[in-house]
């Protein structure tokens, strides 16, 4: 069984205590972190020194965030192949969108919309932890994680 970290949408411009404080929380016990974009800055990486992560760059992201992070990238973990993307326009149809970016995936992780979502649909997990920055209006702050097994699951963990 692996455990991974997934976040979104941090939305910072520089590490923050309480992004840090996922390290210790949350994220404590995980194999890796999965940052599906708009962190804005690459130093907010810097939050999760000495945890394997693993971004895609969003719209929000500086030019040194998009240089250094594709917009789409698959990696494998538990024997289950994953998407990682951000994902871009109205939260409408976004699903299909994303889906349509890849191939033989048993899971998408994006974020772009603020809020979290786990369900699977046609054969997909498709999982978003919501923002950490906080959602569009008043919606709480989440990140989440992912747990693989036999089956792939989800937890969306309200900050």
């Amino acid at each position: 069984m692996i455990r991974i970290g997934v976040i979104s949408d941090t939305h910072l411009s520089h590490p923050t205590k309480e992004l840090g404080d996922l390290a210790d929380g949350p994220f404590k016990e995980v194999e890796m972190i999965l940052h599906a974009g708009d962190m804005t800055e690459l130093r907010v990486l810097d939050s999760f020194s000495g945890k394997k992560v693993i971004a895609v760059c969003g719209n929000m992201d500086s030019s040194l965030v998009r240089k250094e992070f594709p917009v789409n990238r698959v990696i494998s973990a538990g024997g289950y192949k994953i998407g990682l993307t951000h994902g871009w326009g109205a939260p409408q149809g976004i699903e299909e969108r994303i889906a349509r970016q890849f191939e033989g995936v048993d899971c998408i992780v994006y974020g772009h919309t603020h809020h979290p979502s786990a369900r699977k649909r046609e054969g997909i997990f498709f999982f978003n932890p919501g923002a950490f920055g906080g959602g569009m209006g008043s919606s709480p702050r989440t990140v989440g994680l992912l747990t693989l097994g036999e089956e792939i699951e989800a937890e969306i963990i309200y900050l």
